[in-house]
């Protein structure tokens, strides 16, 4: 999944599954992006993947989600910003809807503040 987002606050999210998980957000208390999309429950479920980029500076960024069947990878302005360091034996499963904009149970304090533009999810693996 790619997206174009400006601005934007800690905590919010720009993509979620209904029910789900938080796909792309902003962490809580730095802002950086992250995503929470894990292994379902009862696997080993590694920690958000959380990278060091800082995306609420007023300007448009270009940010994604990609899982490669392995590992989930962060970019920002087409540069990997994260990676996971071991392999994911697969993601949770989701069957329904998305949010764009708001977390994934709508909880206040997740809807996205900023802009959002452009979002593209993709069946197969791609890079920038």
């Amino acid at each position: 999944v790619f997206a174009w987002v400006k601005g934007g606050a800690a905590g919010q999210v720009v993509l979620s599954q209904i029910g789900g998980e938080d796909w792309l957000l902003l962490d809580p208390s730095e802002s950086k992006l992250m995503t929470k999309l894990s292994p379902p429950a009862g696997r080993t479920v590694p920690p958000p993947l959380v990278s060091q980029s800082v995306i609420t500076d007023g300007q448009w960024h270009r940010v994604g989600l990609v899982w490669d069947g392995s590992y989930r990878t962060l970019y920002v302005d087409d540069i990997e910003v994260a990676k996971d360091t071991q392999a994911q034996t697969g993601l949770e499963s989701a069957s329904g809807g998305l949010h764009i904009g708001a977390g994934s149970n709508l909880a206040a304090g997740s809807f996205f503040s900023g802009l959002i533009d452009d979002v593209r999810i993709y069946n197969r693996v791609i890079t920038p």
